[in-house]
């Protein structure tokens, strides 16, 4: 079966939920001490005290795993952003604001941050609906720091194109390639496109 033709799962149940935030956990504390290769399967498994079986019918990959759990850090992360709103006198500077402490959080934890992004640029065809909330809840936050609730196409493409240019910076900067300063001269330069995408005020 496809990815795209994949049926909806059916809602989980408290004690399948409670299983699954155990799985994610235990999948970032190993990234977040031995980065990707450290997350094995039976040893997420042994961690979050489920059967070896079990993980496997939540995430049929380390992939999965690791894209499911890049979604958690931003799940939490958007509740964290929501509590304390970016700072910023116009939307590119929240953006901004918004993606720099994306960042930080990242530099706490680089070898989480380093597996996450290994498990989103291996990920397949059948990773495609889990990658698609991935990047779905990336735009919601810079919309969000936007202050955007009815966004124009030419505001959306801008965002997707910071969402890029956000990903790119990302792995440059894990690779070594580029500094924290030079990640932000990017940020700051992509969300310019905030302020030439915004609708002309009516006359």
């Amino acid at each position: 079966m496809t990815a795209e033709a994949r049926p909806a799962s059916p809602p989980l149940t408290e004690r399948q939920e409670a299983r699954r935030r155990r799985i994610l956990h235990a999948s970032a504390q190993l990234a977040g001490k031995g980065g990707f290769e450290a997350v094995q399967m039976r040893e997420v498994a042994e961690a979050a005290g489920v059967a070896l079986g079990t993980l496997y019918r939540y995430f049929p990959s380390k992939v999965h795993l690791l894209v499911a759990t890049m979604q958690d850090q931003l799940q939490h992360m958007h509740t964290a952003l929501r509590k304390r709103p970016p700072a910023g006198d116009d939307a590119a500077a929240r953006v901004t604001d918004t993606l720099m402490r994306a960042f930080r959080a990242m530099q706490r934890e680089p070898h989480l941050a380093d597996a996450m992004v290994r498990a989103l640029t291996f990920a397949d065809r059948s990773v495609s609906p889990e990658v698609d909330t991935v990047s779905r809840l990336t735009t919601a936050i810079i919309l969000d720091a936007m202050g955007t609730g009815h966004p124009t196409p030419e505001q959306l493409s801008a965002v997707r194109v910071i969402e890029h240019t956000w990903h790119s910076a990302l792995i440059t900067w894990l690779s070594g390639r580029a500094s924290i300063a030079q990640v932000r001269t990017d940020i700051e330069t992509v969300c310019r496109l905030i302020g030439l995408s915004a609708p002309d005020p009516a006359p």
